[in-house]
Protein backbone atom coordinates (compact mmCIF):
# COMPACT_ATOMS: atom_id res chain seq x y z
CA UNK A 1 0.00 0.00 0.00
CA UNK A 2 1.16 3.49 -0.82
CA UNK A 3 0.56 6.29 1.68
CA UNK A 4 0.46 10.00 0.82
CA UNK A 5 1.02 12.73 3.39
CA UNK A 6 1.34 16.48 3.65
CA UNK A 7 5.07 16.17 4.21
CA UNK A 8 7.41 17.84 6.63
CA UNK A 9 8.93 21.23 7.23
CA UNK A 10 10.98 21.49 4.03
CA UNK A 11 9.99 24.85 2.54
CA UNK A 12 9.79 23.78 -1.09
CA UNK A 13 7.26 21.03 -0.32
CA UNK A 14 4.70 23.85 -0.05
CA UNK A 15 4.92 24.07 -3.84
CA UNK A 16 3.33 20.62 -4.12
CA UNK A 17 -0.36 19.78 -3.83
CA UNK A 18 -1.61 19.75 -0.21
CA UNK A 19 -2.03 16.21 1.08
CA UNK A 20 0.37 14.96 -1.59
CA UNK A 21 3.71 16.43 -0.56
CA UNK A 22 5.34 13.18 0.55
CA UNK A 23 4.82 9.48 -0.06
CA UNK A 24 5.93 6.26 1.59
CA UNK A 25 5.14 2.58 1.10
CA UNK A 26 4.10 -0.42 3.17
CA UNK A 27 5.02 -3.76 1.61
CA UNK A 28 3.56 -6.97 3.02
CA UNK A 29 6.00 -9.76 3.73
CA UNK A 30 5.39 -13.01 5.62
CA UNK A 31 4.76 -12.14 9.26
CA UNK A 32 4.98 -8.37 8.93
CA UNK A 33 4.74 -5.20 6.90
CA UNK A 34 7.92 -3.43 5.80
CA UNK A 35 7.38 0.33 5.96
CA UNK A 36 9.86 2.28 3.81
CA UNK A 37 9.74 6.03 4.37
CA UNK A 38 12.28 7.88 2.20
CA UNK A 39 12.97 11.12 4.05
CA UNK A 40 15.18 14.01 2.97
CA UNK A 41 17.86 13.19 5.55
CA UNK A 42 17.54 9.41 5.83
CA UNK A 43 15.75 6.28 4.68
CA UNK A 44 13.51 5.03 7.47
CA UNK A 45 12.62 1.32 7.44
CA UNK A 46 10.29 -0.15 10.05
CA UNK A 47 8.73 -3.57 10.57
CA UNK A 48 5.11 -3.75 11.70
CA UNK A 49 3.75 -7.09 12.94
CA UNK A 50 1.22 -8.69 10.67
CA UNK A 51 -1.93 -6.68 10.49
CA UNK A 52 -4.81 -6.97 8.11
CA UNK A 53 -4.30 -4.66 5.13
CA UNK A 54 -7.69 -3.05 5.76
CA UNK A 55 -6.77 -2.38 9.40
CA UNK A 56 -3.42 -0.83 8.51
CA UNK A 57 -5.01 1.31 5.79
CA UNK A 58 -7.77 2.39 8.20
CA UNK A 59 -5.14 3.36 10.79
CA UNK A 60 -3.35 5.59 8.26
CA UNK A 61 -6.64 7.07 7.04
CA UNK A 62 -7.67 7.85 10.64
CA UNK A 63 -4.55 10.04 10.77
CA UNK A 64 -5.79 11.97 7.73
CA UNK A 65 -3.49 10.28 5.23
CA UNK A 66 -4.44 9.07 1.77
CA UNK A 67 -3.90 5.37 1.08
CA UNK A 68 -3.85 3.53 -2.24
CA UNK A 69 -3.94 -0.25 -2.13
CA UNK A 70 -1.63 -1.67 -4.77
CA UNK A 71 0.71 -4.57 -5.40
CA UNK A 72 4.36 -4.75 -6.30
CA UNK A 73 4.84 -5.82 -9.89
CA UNK A 74 7.59 -7.36 -11.93
CA UNK A 75 9.46 -4.42 -13.47
CA UNK A 76 10.19 -4.30 -17.18
CA UNK A 77 13.40 -6.10 -18.08
CA UNK A 78 15.26 -2.88 -18.78
CA UNK A 79 16.88 -0.15 -16.75
CA UNK A 80 14.56 2.19 -14.93
CA UNK A 81 14.60 5.73 -16.31
CA UNK A 82 17.15 7.96 -14.61
CA UNK A 83 15.67 10.18 -11.91
CA UNK A 84 16.79 11.97 -8.75
CA UNK A 85 16.45 10.03 -5.50
CA UNK A 86 13.13 11.33 -4.15
CA UNK A 87 10.37 9.75 -2.10
CA UNK A 88 8.42 9.22 -5.33
CA UNK A 89 11.32 7.50 -7.07
CA UNK A 90 11.96 5.17 -4.13
CA UNK A 91 8.30 4.14 -4.02
CA UNK A 92 8.20 3.64 -7.81
CA UNK A 93 11.28 1.39 -7.66
CA UNK A 94 9.82 -0.67 -4.82
CA UNK A 95 6.59 -1.07 -6.80
CA UNK A 96 8.46 -2.03 -9.98
CA UNK A 97 6.90 0.96 -11.73
CA UNK A 98 8.84 2.56 -14.60
CA UNK A 99 6.83 5.72 -15.13
CA UNK A 100 9.22 8.30 -16.54
CA UNK A 101 6.93 11.32 -16.14
CA UNK A 102 5.74 10.57 -12.61
CA UNK A 103 7.79 12.96 -10.46
CA UNK A 104 5.43 14.20 -7.73
CA UNK A 105 3.42 12.36 -5.09
CA UNK A 106 0.18 13.52 -6.70
CA UNK A 107 1.30 12.26 -10.12
CA UNK A 108 2.07 8.89 -8.51
CA UNK A 109 -1.35 8.89 -6.87
CA UNK A 110 -2.95 9.42 -10.28
CA UNK A 111 -0.72 6.80 -11.94
CA UNK A 112 -1.88 4.26 -9.35
CA UNK A 113 -5.51 5.01 -10.16
CA UNK A 114 -6.10 7.12 -7.08
CA UNK A 115 -8.55 9.49 -8.74
CA UNK A 116 -11.07 6.77 -9.49
CA UNK A 117 -11.51 4.10 -6.92
CA UNK A 118 -12.45 5.59 -3.62
CA UNK A 119 -9.00 5.07 -2.17
CA UNK A 120 -8.96 8.10 0.07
Amino acid sequence: MVVFTDGGAIWWLRLLRPGFRHVFIAVRRPGHWVIVDPLAHRMRVDLVPTADAADLAAWYRAQGLTVVATETRAPPRKEAPWAPLTCVEVVKRLLGLHARWVWTPYALYRALGGESGGTR
